[in-house]
Order: structure tokens, then sequence, then C-alpha cells
């Protein structure tokens, strides 16, 4: 019998970046809504992490209506 678990692929998180990459006055892009720092960390981050900064995306969103 084999271990289905180590066959497993990692999940995904995916980049919200739209190909508009343009930082406003308070440093935050007016395409995917992260911050310059979060758009460098990106690469960088952990699954984890990078659902901490989709996150602050929502945030964003939630509080520019």
């Amino acid at each position: 019998m084999s271990d289905s678990s180590s066959n497993a692929k990692p999940e995904i998180v995916l980049s919200p970046c739209v190909g508009v990459c343009a930082l406003d006055e308070d440093d935050v892009c007016i395409g995917c809504l992260r911050s310059g720092q979060e758009i460098t960390q990106w690469g960088y981050v952990d699954n984890d992490g990078k659902r901490d900064i989709l996150k602050n995306v929502e945030e964003r969103l939630r509080n520019s209506n």
C-alpha cells in the first residue's frame, strides 16, 4: 500500500499580479493592491506568508470602497 501523502503536490498560492505595476503615493500597487515590500517578498515567502499578504490585499480592497 502506498502513502498518498508523499505523492501530494504542494498547494500553489497564485500571485494577485494583473500586470499593472505602478505604486501609488502610499506605496501600494494600483493593480494588485500589494505594497512595494509585499511585492518584493512574494518570491521569498512560503505559502503561509503569501496567504498573509493576500489577507492584507483583501483588507485594502475592503477599505477602498
